[in-house]
């Protein structure tokens, strides 16, 4: 079963390159990499179910001079909405870019950042982990341009630009961490690695360049440009993918080979910006008069509810109150993941229709995209935490653990970006039910209509009765992680 882990990354490769050799193939082998890179993720998840953690050390070369591959129970939870929302993408966006003649360069390059995201989530040294931040870097940002307009060259030249400082930084962090203990692997650091300057000159510099990545406020600035103004489906990975990789990373580092030289004012800080993302990037997206942007700014707010979890984590020892915590900060992430995608997607779709994708004129798209409409009322849902979301079920336990550790004042962020987030869908959603009509310009198409619908469904409704096994994928306790919920599930 361990071998499941390096076909998750080279599967991907393998595609990329068929679809560069036989461009006129590309879609026939594109979609035939998705399925099969697609389920080689579940199957990592359902090995881990069954089986426990995975290690592999490729080629037979352990730490410190080989490259491992890990997968435990959070990464295989996250990989399986990696895996699921990159096959509905890839669906898509064979029906997307199905007149522009697109495909033949999306393919290698989606496929490409497909496997730089499994191999940042299973990486097991910090040397391959920045590798799998390069190709996602620059595949990710070649994808945007596609778009082929001069504000989404801008944006992505941009995107790229403020993706190497990151990588830089993070580098720089990586230095000095072989530098000052003389290995990557995760587990030999955590071994070595104790409270410090140079690990903590580390721990800034690694956290500094992820969180530029992931789009932490204030270093967001480059995300709405080139999420809004990038072809749909890449815009739909970049929102629900590669941030939520840079985040991941964040976690992983903080709670793993650096927890010696975290301290519970470095987690507030982190804490604090991302209760600036949720104010400030909600009220952007209240103000955002085109839904890609408004999805966008949206993006900046949810990554900001996942870092405040960091603060209640930093005092929280091992027991029923960091198995709540972990259970509410893995379904913020995985819900968030499916709807933020659906909405992109569904935005696509009107956007395509419309000719533009300007809130106050959407009412005639909306009428004839019901099933488009219905994923952007879905997603409004889970972004907005209305139960049965995962959402809502996060930020319970999100409010729970924040009044438990005598930190209620995250609560108020949380309530006001929960308003906010109401306030923004219901104005999409007023403005879709026009009673103005207009000549169809674009013929509807399966391909385009039900991935968005799916992936926003998910994230209302199949997370609810997911979350006992979710819990155990996680090694949680269902009860302890759900105080006075979990019964409801069983």
């Amino acid at each position: 079963m361990d071998e499941l882990l390096i076909l998750a990354v080279a599967l991907p490769i393998l595609g990329a390159t068929l679809t560069t050799a036989l461009p006129r193939w590309a879609l026939a082998v594109g979609l035939l990499a998705a399925l099969v890179t697609s389920a080689t993720g579940l199957a990592v998840t359902a090995a881990v179910w069954w089986q426990g953690p995975l290690h592999l050390a490729v080629g037979g070369w352990e730490a410190p001079l080989g490259v491992a591959l890990r997968a435990d129970g959070l990464t295989a939870a996250l990989l399986a909405m990696i895996n699921l929302v990159a096959l509905g993408i890839s669906i898509y966006a064979s029906g997307y870019f199905r007149a522009s003649g697109k495909l033949v360069h999306f393919w290698p390059l989606w496929l490409l950042l497909w496997a730089s995201l499994n191999g940042a989530f299973m990486s097991a040294d910090l040397f391959n982990i920045y590798v799998t931040l390069e190709v996602m870097g620059l595949s990710a940002a070649s994808l945007g341009a596609l778009g082929g307009s001069r504000a989404a060259v801008v944006a992505n030249l941009r995107y790229l630009l403020v993706g190497l400082l990151g990588s830089m930084t993070y580098l720089l962090g990586v230095a000095l961490v072989y530098t000052a203990y003389g290995t990557l692997e995760l587990h030999l650091l955590a071994e070595r690695i104790t409270a410090g300057p140079q690990g903590a000159a580390a721990l800034v510099l690694v956290t500094a360049g992820l969180a530029l990545k992931a789009a932490l406020f204030p270093l967001h600035f480059w995300l709405p440009p080139a999420h809004s103004a990038a072809p749909a489906p890449v815009s739909a990975a970049l929102s629900a993918l590669v941030v939520k990789a840079a985040f991941y990373l964040i976690l992983r580092l903080w709670l793993g080979p650096f927890a010696a030289v975290t301290t519970t004012s470095a987690a507030v800080v982190l804490g604090l910006l991302g209760a600036g993302g949720v104010v400030w990037g909600s009220w952007r997206a209240l103000r955002a008069e085109r839904l890609k942007l408004l999805a966008a700014y949206s993006t900046v707010a949810q990554v900001g509810y996942l870092f405040l979890f960091l603060p209640m984590l930093a005092v929280t020892p091992a027991g029923p109150g960091r198995a709540s915590l972990t259970a509410g900060l893995a379904l913020m992430a995985l819900s968030h993941g499916f709807a933020k995608a659906g909405l992109f997607l569904a935005a696509g779709q009107l956007q395509q229709y419309a000719g533009h994708d300007r809130i106050n004129d959407l009412g005639p798209a909306a009428r004839e995209h019901p099933a488009s409409t219905f994923a952007v009322a879905l997603a409004g849902v889970a972004l907005v935490g209305l139960p049965p979301s995962g959402t809502f079920f996060g930020k319970w336990l999100l409010i729970s653990n924040a009044f438990a550790t005598g930190q209620w004042w995250w609560v108020v962020v949380v309530l006001l970006g929960t308003l906010l987030a109401a306030s923004y869908t219901f104005r999409v959603l007023s403005r879709a039910f026009s009673t103005e009509r207009v000549p169809r310009q674009a013929p509807t198409d399966l391909r385009t209509e039900l991935p968005a619908l799916v992936l926003t469904a998910t994230a209302v409704v199949l997370l609810l009765f997911l979350a006992r096994p979710l819990w155990t994928l996680l090694g949680l306790d269902a009860d302890a992680a759900l105080p006075g919920l979990a019964g409801g599930w069983r």
